[in-house]
């Protein structure tokens, strides 16, 4: 299942919004209003819930400066990755945009296509909080 959010444009240096996006603790800053639990659990890694939601442990799989960061799920019982690709526009602005990719049985992805499109559109909709 592929899924990718708007582009959103921010008002930040392409660099900027790298640095920020691969400190993980600032993800809190993206979360959606529902937002249960937020644990930062290391360097590179955090979990958070969402109402209603299980928990979801996510963890820095690759890196590129400053266009590329790649999450993944820390468990392989649901695999799957988040994807923010980084466009500069000017000196002074980028482009984000989210893309979500998991391997899910069609029932599966069928229950969770719904929530994780909402979800990636607020990760996205949020960046100028950065």
């Amino acid at each position: 299942m592929n899924l990718e959010s708007p582009k959103t444009s921010v008002q930040k240096p392409a660099q900027y919004m790298f640095d920020q996006l691969t400190d993980v603790k600032n993800f809190e800053k993206l979360m959606p209003d529902n937002i249960a639990k937020f644990e930062v659990t290391g360097e590179d890694s955090f979990i958070f819930g969402l109402k209603g939601m299980p928990e979801i442990k996510l963890k820095m799989k690759d890196k590129i400066a400053p266009t590329k960061i790649v999450l993944g799920a820390a468990s392989d019982k649901l695999p799957f990755s988040l994807t923010a690709n980084i466009t500069p526009t000017s000196d002074d602005s980028s482009d984000v945009q989210l893309f979500f990719e998991g391997e899910f049985n069609a029932m599966m992805a069928m229950m969770v296509k719904g929530p994780i499109s909402k979800f990636i559109e607020t990760l996205s909709g949020n960046m100028h909080k950065l």
